[in-house]
């Protein structure tokens, strides 16, 4: 088995995927979809963080950034997992990691990026699930505002709904996804 069919059988494992065909599911956006995919379910359990590390590990073994992040909460441990993964696989790969915060804070710095960045720094955004693509691009904006390079974005899972990876490649970053919802369907087929 595949790393790839390895974490799609792991959504199933650890019930982090839901296909409900007759009442559906309500999303961030208000529209209901038939499929819940919940990725921070999935990320507290460390084989399945194991394998998205690996996966995106493998999946950004050509392309060069020197941090990773992006908005705040599902971000935080994809980013540190993949980071982890990453300089313990070649110490040359010392990707930093930062949070984009919803909100700036009311207090001390009033930050909006927590980590480490650089100014010139090239960064990738990382998000959970894309279905609109809204929270990816709210991460790519204000890094790009804080003056980072965003050329790429990783998802865990493209729900393959509301055109989200067409939106997000319209701002000139290229969308890397792990699984799309159809390896999330046919685990659930095979189970």
């Amino acid at each position: 088995m595949t790393v790839r069919e390895q974490l799609a059988k792991s959504f199933h494992d650890t019930e982090s995927f839901k296909w409900d065909r007759d009442k559906g599911f309500k999303l961030a956006s208000g529209e209901i979809s038939p499929f819940y995919v919940d990725c921070r379910a999935l990320m507290a359990h460390p084989e399945a963080r194991r394998l998205v590390a690996h996966l995106a590990y493998e999946a950004l073994t050509d392309i060069e950034f020197d941090c990773l992040g992006g908005l705040e909460l599902g971000a935080i441990p994809i980013a540190v997992t993949i980071s982890d993964f990453a300089c313990a696989a070649s110490p040359q790969r010392l990707w930093r990691t930062f949070v984009v915060r919803k909100q700036p804070k009311d207090h001390g710095l009033g930050k909006l990026i927590e980590g480490s960045i650089r100014p010139t720094d090239r960064a990738l955004i990382v998000d959970d699930v894309l279905t609109s693509g809204g929270s990816l691009l709210k991460a790519v904006g204000v890094a790009r505002e804080a003056g980072l390079r965003v050329d790429h974005a990783l998802v865990i899972v493209d729900r393959l709904e509301q055109d989200g990876r067409a939106r997000v490649e319209r701002e000139k970053v290229q969308l890397i996804s792990l699984l799309t919802i159809h390896d999330l369907m046919q685990t659930v087929n095979q189970a």
